[in-house]
């Protein structure tokens, strides 16, 4: 880690990074675990995927996080008749008042904000759910030969519902690997949807107080990458990653179960992850156990199971906790 960082500097940072948390969790009721790799995903500067069926506060969630970072926020409904120029903005035709001369100008779509929650991102066509792929990756919009730079920070989180898929478009594998994470948002446990039943008819939801300023959150994101992380355990997070392929892989159950492997680009997520949840838990190097908790939330979406493991109803996360087992740190 650089010499620029200094020991009260990375203690406030890690308060900070405390009270967001708690900040989400006096409107969310439970769902700890959810909120912790959410936030996992933000300090590590990547978009997440949320799955979960209708009414379990995925929207919330998301609402609480703006409210918490004081991040601007934004949500757009994906539906099937949903354009591409609803989401990365237009270029409308103004007229001067004195010179009487015409002249187009570019109108930012809902993208230009810091938090876009993507709603049911699965109801929109292929060619709607590719307008966010160079936002994603570039942190920009290109518009009639224009590029417009995004607000920085700058964070998807798309939801999709796992059990209606009438009328529905699956994600592309390229735009599923730009999403950091794949979180599934599970029922509450029974005194959690007690306690979220009395919240909501009584007082009614509160909002969430801001924990974290847009400095203190661009800066945590920074040091989040400066986490140590040894020799052995990036061969160790790059093993896992080359486990996944059927081509080279000593799992056998890879093998019989998988059609395409993960790619490069998810063995960086998943030490950016692992650097995350490290610091998250107090710590400024990265462990082993860091790595395997972050493996079913990074190759969940990545791994592809053939034909015969998807008609047996084979789990990917059976899959991922093989690969684990197996691949031990060198």
């Amino acid at each position: 880690m650089q010499a620029s960082w200094n020991e009260q500097e990375i203690a406030d940072l890690g308060q900070k990074l405390s009270g967001l948390t708690a900040s989400m969790s006096q409107v969310i009721v439970g769902q700890k675990d959810v909120i912790d790799s959410l936030v996992i995903c933000l300090i590590a500067g990547g978009h997440a995927l949320l799955e979960g069926v209708p009414g379990l506060g995925k929207t919330l969630l998301v609402k609480s996080l703006a409210q918490a970072t004081d991040l601007q926020f934004r949500r757009v409904q994906f539906t099937p008749d949903l354009m591409p120029s609803d989401i990365v903005g237009t270029e409308i035709l103004e007229e001067d008042t004195t010179t009487r001369q015409r002249v187009f100008r570019f109108q930012p779509g809902p993208v230009f904000t810091q938090v876009l929650l993507a709603d049911e991102i699965n109801r929109a066509p292929p060619k709607t759910q590719s307008a966010l792929l160079e936002a994603m990756q570039e942190r920009s919009v290109t518009f009639a030969g224009q590029t417009h730079r995004l607000p920085q920070p700058f964070f998807v989180l798309a939801t999709q519902n796992p059990i209606e898929q009438a009328g529905t478009y699956p994600l592309p594998e390229a735009q599923l690997d730009r999403f950091l994470l794949r979180i599934d948002v599970g029922y509450p446990t029974e005194e959690e949807e007690i306690a979220m039943v009395s919240r909501t008819t009584n007082a009614g939801i509160g909002e969430a107080t801001a924990a974290m300023d847009v400095a203190s959150l661009v800066r945590l994101q920074k040091l989040v990458r400066e986490i140590e992380i040894g020799e052995h355990l990036l061969r160790y997070a790059t093993r896992l990653i080359r486990a996944t392929r059927p081509q080279e892989t000593q799992v056998e159950r890879v093998r019989q179960q998988v059609g395409w492997g993960a790619g490069p680009r998810a063995g960086q997520a998943l030490v950016l992850a692992a650097k995350a949840r490290a610091f998250m838990q107090g710590r400024l190097a990265v462990t082993r156990d860091d790595i395997g908790a972050m493996l079913l939330p990074v190759l969940a979406h990545r791994v592809l199971r053939n034909f015969e493991a998807e008609a047996d109803g084979v789990a990917i996360a059976d899959i991922l906790l093989a690969i684990r087992e197996q691949i031990q740190v060198a």
